[in-house]
Protein backbone atom coordinates (compact mmCIF):
# COMPACT_ATOMS: atom_id res chain seq x y z
CA UNK A 1 0.00 0.00 0.00
CA UNK A 2 0.62 3.19 -0.73
CA UNK A 3 1.13 6.38 1.76
CA UNK A 4 -1.44 8.88 1.63
CA UNK A 5 1.69 11.68 1.80
CA UNK A 6 2.92 10.00 -1.50
CA UNK A 7 -0.97 9.42 -3.15
CA UNK A 8 -1.43 13.27 -2.38
CA UNK A 9 1.96 13.97 -4.15
CA UNK A 10 1.49 12.36 -7.43
CA UNK A 11 -2.33 13.75 -7.51
CA UNK A 12 -1.06 16.70 -7.08
CA UNK A 13 1.90 16.79 -10.18
CA UNK A 14 -0.64 14.98 -12.07
CA UNK A 15 -3.42 18.23 -11.38
CA UNK A 16 -0.15 20.50 -12.53
CA UNK A 17 0.47 18.92 -15.18
CA UNK A 18 -3.36 19.10 -16.41
CA UNK A 19 -3.90 22.38 -15.49
CA UNK A 20 -1.43 24.09 -17.50
CA UNK A 21 -3.28 23.88 -20.48
CA UNK A 22 -5.17 26.78 -18.46
CA UNK A 23 -2.51 28.80 -19.69
CA UNK A 24 -2.81 27.87 -23.28
CA UNK A 25 -6.13 28.85 -22.89
CA UNK A 26 -4.82 32.17 -21.55
CA UNK A 27 -2.42 33.17 -24.50
CA UNK A 28 -4.77 32.21 -26.81
CA UNK A 29 -7.86 35.02 -25.37
CA UNK A 30 -5.18 37.11 -23.96
CA UNK A 31 -5.30 39.28 -27.15
CA UNK A 32 -8.32 41.78 -27.13
CA UNK A 33 -8.80 41.83 -31.30
CA UNK A 34 -7.39 38.89 -32.81
CA UNK A 35 -6.92 39.50 -36.40
CA UNK A 36 -7.28 36.64 -39.55
CA UNK A 37 -3.07 36.43 -39.47
CA UNK A 38 -3.68 35.65 -35.68
CA UNK A 39 -6.27 33.11 -35.87
CA UNK A 40 -4.97 31.48 -38.97
CA UNK A 41 -1.58 31.29 -37.62
CA UNK A 42 -3.27 30.00 -34.13
CA UNK A 43 -5.21 27.30 -35.70
CA UNK A 44 -2.69 25.91 -37.53
CA UNK A 45 -0.29 26.09 -34.71
CA UNK A 46 -3.22 24.23 -33.09
CA UNK A 47 -2.79 21.70 -36.20
CA UNK A 48 1.00 21.06 -36.12
CA UNK A 49 0.76 19.93 -32.47
CA UNK A 50 -2.01 17.86 -32.88
CA UNK A 51 0.02 16.02 -35.88
CA UNK A 52 3.41 16.23 -34.44
CA UNK A 53 2.06 14.48 -31.00
CA UNK A 54 -0.04 12.40 -32.78
CA UNK A 55 2.45 10.58 -35.39
CA UNK A 56 5.69 11.54 -33.01
CA UNK A 57 4.14 10.44 -29.63
CA UNK A 58 0.78 8.50 -29.61
CA UNK A 59 0.64 6.45 -32.32
CA UNK A 60 4.01 5.01 -31.34
CA UNK A 61 2.69 4.54 -27.95
CA UNK A 62 0.20 2.83 -29.05
CA UNK A 63 1.76 0.20 -31.29
CA UNK A 64 4.75 -0.02 -28.44
CA UNK A 65 1.89 -1.27 -26.43
CA UNK A 66 0.13 -3.29 -28.60
CA UNK A 67 3.34 -4.82 -29.60
CA UNK A 68 4.15 -5.88 -25.93
CA UNK A 69 1.02 -7.04 -25.79
CA UNK A 70 0.91 -9.81 -28.75
CA UNK A 71 4.56 -10.36 -28.33
CA UNK A 72 5.18 -9.36 -31.59
CA UNK A 73 6.16 -6.14 -33.09
CA UNK A 74 4.59 -7.45 -36.80
CA UNK A 75 1.38 -7.43 -34.77
CA UNK A 76 1.80 -4.83 -33.01
CA UNK A 77 2.06 -2.57 -35.91
CA UNK A 78 -1.08 -3.86 -37.50
CA UNK A 79 -2.99 -3.84 -34.84
CA UNK A 80 -1.72 0.16 -33.85
CA UNK A 81 -2.63 1.16 -37.85
CA UNK A 82 -6.10 -0.90 -37.67
CA UNK A 83 -6.81 1.23 -34.14
CA UNK A 84 -5.39 4.63 -35.78
CA UNK A 85 -7.78 4.31 -38.98
CA UNK A 86 -10.94 3.46 -36.79
CA UNK A 87 -10.35 5.74 -34.37
CA UNK A 88 -10.60 8.29 -37.94
CA UNK A 89 -13.31 6.52 -39.04
CA UNK A 90 -15.53 7.06 -35.89
CA UNK A 91 -14.77 10.73 -35.83
CA UNK A 92 -15.88 10.36 -39.56
CA UNK A 93 -19.17 9.13 -38.57
CA UNK A 94 -19.71 11.38 -35.51
CA UNK A 95 -18.73 14.63 -37.80
CA UNK A 96 -21.20 13.48 -40.78
CA UNK A 97 -23.52 13.26 -38.10
CA UNK A 98 -23.24 16.38 -36.33
CA UNK A 99 -26.16 18.70 -37.92
CA UNK A 100 -25.38 22.55 -39.11
CA UNK A 101 -27.27 24.62 -37.56
CA UNK A 102 -27.99 27.36 -40.43
CA UNK A 103 -30.67 29.86 -40.01
CA UNK A 104 -32.77 30.39 -42.96
CA UNK A 105 -34.35 32.82 -42.68
CA UNK A 106 -31.07 34.99 -42.40
CA UNK A 107 -29.42 34.39 -45.78
CA UNK A 108 -26.87 37.07 -45.81
CA UNK A 109 -25.22 35.50 -42.31
CA UNK A 110 -25.05 32.27 -43.62
CA UNK A 111 -21.55 32.10 -44.66
CA UNK A 112 -20.69 33.65 -41.52
CA UNK A 113 -23.05 31.09 -39.54
CA UNK A 114 -21.75 28.25 -41.14
CA UNK A 115 -18.16 29.42 -40.12
CA UNK A 116 -19.31 29.94 -36.24
CA UNK A 117 -20.68 26.59 -36.32
CA UNK A 118 -17.18 24.84 -37.56
CA UNK A 119 -15.09 26.50 -35.44
CA UNK A 120 -17.50 25.47 -32.42
CA UNK A 121 -17.07 21.53 -33.74
CA UNK A 122 -13.75 22.10 -34.14
CA UNK A 123 -13.12 23.13 -30.50
CA UNK A 124 -15.24 20.89 -29.18
CA UNK A 125 -14.32 17.94 -30.95
CA UNK A 126 -10.61 18.97 -30.00
CA UNK A 127 -11.53 19.33 -26.73
CA UNK A 128 -12.32 15.60 -26.35
CA UNK A 129 -9.59 14.10 -28.66
CA UNK A 130 -7.04 16.02 -26.22
CA UNK A 131 -9.13 15.38 -23.03
CA UNK A 132 -9.25 11.40 -24.45
CA UNK A 133 -5.47 12.15 -24.74
CA UNK A 134 -5.53 13.64 -21.15
CA UNK A 135 -6.78 10.57 -19.56
CA UNK A 136 -4.40 7.73 -19.56
CA UNK A 137 -1.56 10.55 -19.82
CA UNK A 138 -2.96 11.55 -16.40
CA UNK A 139 -2.78 7.91 -14.94
CA UNK A 140 0.48 7.51 -16.26
CA UNK A 141 1.69 10.46 -14.72
CA UNK A 142 0.08 9.41 -11.32
CA UNK A 143 1.62 5.83 -11.21
CA UNK A 144 5.19 7.30 -11.78
CA UNK A 145 4.86 9.74 -8.61
CA UNK A 146 3.82 6.57 -6.61
CA UNK A 147 6.61 4.87 -7.75
CA UNK A 148 9.59 7.34 -8.67
CA UNK A 149 9.30 11.06 -7.88
CA UNK A 150 12.78 11.63 -9.50
CA UNK A 151 10.94 10.05 -12.94
CA UNK A 152 8.03 11.34 -12.06
CA UNK A 153 8.69 15.46 -11.68
CA UNK A 154 10.50 15.83 -15.14
CA UNK A 155 7.33 13.50 -16.76
CA UNK A 156 5.09 16.24 -15.06
CA UNK A 157 7.00 19.04 -16.24
CA UNK A 158 7.09 17.95 -19.73
CA UNK A 159 3.50 16.98 -19.77
CA UNK A 160 2.92 20.85 -18.25
CA UNK A 161 4.92 22.03 -21.18
CA UNK A 162 3.46 20.53 -24.39
CA UNK A 163 -0.03 20.82 -22.47
CA UNK A 164 0.49 24.80 -22.69
CA UNK A 165 0.09 24.53 -27.20
CA UNK A 166 -2.88 21.94 -26.67
CA UNK A 167 -4.90 25.05 -24.57
CA UNK A 168 -4.48 26.79 -27.68
CA UNK A 169 -5.70 24.33 -29.79
CA UNK A 170 -9.10 24.59 -27.51
CA UNK A 171 -9.72 27.85 -26.94
CA UNK A 172 -8.44 29.70 -30.38
CA UNK A 173 -11.50 28.21 -32.91
CA UNK A 174 -13.82 28.53 -29.37
CA UNK A 175 -13.21 31.87 -28.78
CA UNK A 176 -13.64 32.88 -33.00
CA UNK A 177 -17.10 30.60 -33.02
CA UNK A 178 -18.69 32.05 -29.10
CA UNK A 179 -17.00 35.71 -29.67
CA UNK A 180 -16.54 35.06 -25.67
CA UNK A 181 -12.74 34.85 -24.19
CA UNK A 182 -14.14 33.80 -20.96
CA UNK A 183 -16.00 30.45 -22.31
CA UNK A 184 -13.10 29.63 -24.52
CA UNK A 185 -10.52 30.12 -21.50
CA UNK A 186 -12.81 27.39 -19.74
CA UNK A 187 -12.91 25.02 -22.26
CA UNK A 188 -8.92 25.23 -23.00
CA UNK A 189 -9.17 24.43 -18.79
CA UNK A 190 -11.52 21.94 -18.37
CA UNK A 191 -9.59 19.47 -21.60
CA UNK A 192 -6.90 19.55 -18.63
CA UNK A 193 -8.68 18.27 -16.05
CA UNK A 194 -9.16 14.77 -17.86
CA UNK A 195 -5.43 13.82 -15.99
CA UNK A 196 -6.45 14.22 -12.96
CA UNK A 197 -9.82 12.64 -13.39
CA UNK A 198 -7.82 9.57 -15.61
CA UNK A 199 -5.37 9.64 -11.92
CA UNK A 200 -7.92 9.32 -9.85
CA UNK A 201 -10.30 6.87 -12.15
CA UNK A 202 -7.29 4.97 -12.63
CA UNK A 203 -6.02 4.59 -8.92
CA UNK A 204 -9.60 3.80 -8.02
CA UNK A 205 -10.84 1.26 -10.43
CA UNK A 206 -9.19 0.32 -13.63
CA UNK A 207 -5.66 -0.27 -12.15
CA UNK A 208 -6.29 -3.85 -12.03
CA UNK A 209 -7.83 -4.26 -15.00
CA UNK A 210 -5.82 -2.04 -17.74
CA UNK A 211 -3.53 -3.86 -20.14
CA UNK A 212 -0.96 -2.82 -22.63
CA UNK A 213 -3.75 -4.00 -25.51
CA UNK A 214 -6.24 -1.61 -24.30
CA UNK A 215 -3.54 1.00 -23.41
CA UNK A 216 -2.48 0.47 -27.10
CA UNK A 217 -5.72 0.55 -28.58
CA UNK A 218 -6.64 3.42 -26.88
CA UNK A 219 -3.50 5.48 -27.89
CA UNK A 220 -3.84 4.67 -31.47
CA UNK A 221 -7.53 5.40 -31.99
CA UNK A 222 -7.09 8.67 -30.44
CA UNK A 223 -3.57 9.83 -32.66
CA UNK A 224 -6.65 9.03 -35.16
CA UNK A 225 -8.78 11.69 -34.14
CA UNK A 226 -6.87 13.62 -33.52
CA UNK A 227 -5.22 13.32 -37.22
CA UNK A 228 -8.67 14.12 -38.38
CA UNK A 229 -9.58 17.11 -36.45
CA UNK A 230 -5.92 18.67 -37.64
CA UNK A 231 -6.64 17.83 -41.21
CA UNK A 232 -10.80 18.17 -41.68
CA UNK A 233 -11.55 20.79 -39.41
CA UNK A 234 -8.10 23.18 -37.98
CA UNK A 235 -6.35 23.75 -41.18
CA UNK A 236 -9.36 24.52 -43.40
CA UNK A 237 -10.61 26.75 -41.06
CA UNK A 238 -7.15 27.96 -40.65
CA UNK A 239 -7.00 28.85 -44.93
CA UNK A 240 -10.57 30.23 -44.59
CA UNK A 241 -9.52 33.16 -42.41
CA UNK A 242 -7.54 34.36 -46.19
CA UNK A 243 -4.10 33.86 -44.32
CA UNK A 244 -2.39 30.62 -45.66
CA UNK A 245 0.84 31.51 -45.17
CA UNK A 246 0.18 32.64 -41.70
CA UNK A 247 -1.59 29.07 -41.23
CA UNK A 248 1.87 27.35 -42.30
CA UNK A 249 3.94 29.28 -40.34
CA UNK A 250 1.48 28.46 -37.04
CA UNK A 251 1.94 24.79 -38.51
CA UNK A 252 5.50 24.35 -38.64
CA UNK A 253 5.87 26.55 -35.22
CA UNK A 254 3.26 24.28 -33.24
CA UNK A 255 5.65 21.47 -34.50
CA UNK A 256 8.53 23.00 -33.26
CA UNK A 257 6.99 23.54 -29.91
CA UNK A 258 6.04 19.95 -29.39
CA UNK A 259 9.16 18.68 -30.39
CA UNK A 260 11.16 20.93 -28.11
CA UNK A 261 8.42 19.94 -25.33
CA UNK A 262 9.08 16.12 -25.93
CA UNK A 263 12.52 16.56 -26.10
CA UNK A 264 13.58 18.16 -23.21
CA UNK A 265 12.91 15.45 -20.87
CA UNK A 266 14.38 12.53 -22.80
Amino acid sequence: MYETSTILIAFGLTLLAGLSTAIGGAIAVGRRNPGPGFLAASLGLSAGVMLYVSFMEILPEGTSELAEAYGSEKIGAWAGAGAFFAGIAIIGIIDRLVPESINPHEPGTIAQTERKNRLMKTGVFTAGALAIHNFPEGFATFLAGLEDMTIAIPVAVAIAIHNIPEGIAVAVPLRAATMSRSKAFWWATASGFAEPLGALIGFLILMPFIGPAAMGICFAMVAGIMVYISLDELLPSAVETGKHHHAIYGLIAGMAIMAISLLLFI
